[in-house]
């Protein structure tokens, strides 16, 4: 088997992911896609139309963020119509699966050069919700809600807790800590030769820094915000006036009442952003005189309880490894 070298990584700083607050909301999500892709193509002297396939991850796949958005980002990137272009949907997962894809491109054989990587505006998933209509994992089918009742993620984070006996002040430490290590990773570099300017259209600057952590954060500061899922728990998804918490509840009828610990402090964030990785084979490393660092050699994807998809990332780690002896990656 082929080995496949990771030779550049770069991303957009995150902004927040609210109209009228992030620095990179008013940006079409193709336009923030492509300011990676012509990131990749000036810092290693690209000849685009070597590129074999542009492998990208977009949840919420319809409107702005609709249309095969990697192809459309590389054309506005630049880039030569002869580089293709695909866009995936696995949801949180979608970024990395879009390298393991692209990594088992190069490793078989198939393609020389690639490029994996994702854009995601959740500003814009908020312009374009219908506030009358509660989002539904399963898109209205009836059917398979009958089968498998998919709530929304804050609700079944909030049940996982409750079924684990995880409570909140665990979630805080965790987050106060996470906080910190972004604030030391920033104040130390870490991250300066991923990290990309952004420019809006007529080349001003729209953001050269991290909008999303905040490293002022304190425990006190955490144990006085509200929990937000609560909230939703108890809005009903259909005529019949289920409602998301009753959805988790035809699965686990153990759980008589919620422990929601999860709020704005400890939960994922909003973000706006982008990200590439270019991926080439060793026969073009050494035609280009590249420098890299070689992949993992073997990944894998499996799924987890549809009812309760918040678990999803902690059960994979839980993976072990290959009969080689060699990690395997559960994405």
């Amino acid at each position: 088997m082929n080995n496949a070298y990771i030779v550049d990584a770069c991303r957009t700083p995150r902004g927040i992911g609210k109209v009228g607050k992030g620095a990179l909301a008013h940006l079409h999500p193709s336009y923030l896609g492509s300011t990676v892709l012509a990131a990749l193509a000036q810092r290693n002297d690209l000849n685009t139309a070597e590129v074999d396939d542009i492998i990208w991850g977009t949840s919420s796949q319809t409107g702005k963020q609709g249309g095969d958005l990697g192809r459309m980002a590389a054309l506005n990137a630049g880039y030569d119509i002869r580089s293709s272009g695909v866009t995936l949907d696995r949801f949180c997962g979608s970024g990395i699966t879009t390298v393991s894809l692209a990594a088992a491109q190069v490793m078989s054989g198939m393609e020389d050069l690639v490029i994996a990587g994702g854009t995601e505006m959740m500003s814009y998933h908020g312009q374009i919700a219908d506030p009358a209509k509660p989002p539904m994992i399963d898109s209205g089918n009836l059917d398979l809600r009958a089968m498998h009742p998919q709530s929304q993620q804050g609700v079944c984070a909030d049940a996982i807790a409750t079924l684990e006996g995880i409570d909140r002040d665990a979630v805080d430490d965790l987050a106060l800590v996470s906080q910190a290590r972004a604030a030391r990773a920033i104040a130390e570099g870490r991250f300066d030769k991923s990290l990309i300017v952004v420019r809006n259209p007529d080349g001003t600057l729209a953001l050269d820094h991290e909008e999303f952590p905040r490293p002022e954060t304190t425990k006190a500061g955490l144990s006085e915000l509200k929990t937000v899922f609560s909230m939703v728990r108890d809005v009903p998804v259909d005529e019949a006036g289920t409602t998301y918490g009753a959805l988790i509840q035809q699965k686990y009828p153990e759980i008589t009442e919620f422990n929601h610990i999860h709020h704005a402090g400890n939960s994922s964030g909003v973000v706006d952003g982008a990200a590439a990785l270019l991926l080439a084979s060793e026969a073009y490393m050494k035609k280009k005189r590249y420098d890299a660092s070689r992949t993992d050699s073997g990944h894998s994807q499996h799924g987890r309880l549809p009812h309760a998809h918040a678990q999803c990332s902690r059960a994979r780690r839980r993976e072990g490894f290959d009969e080689s002896g060699s990690e395997q990656r559960r994405y």
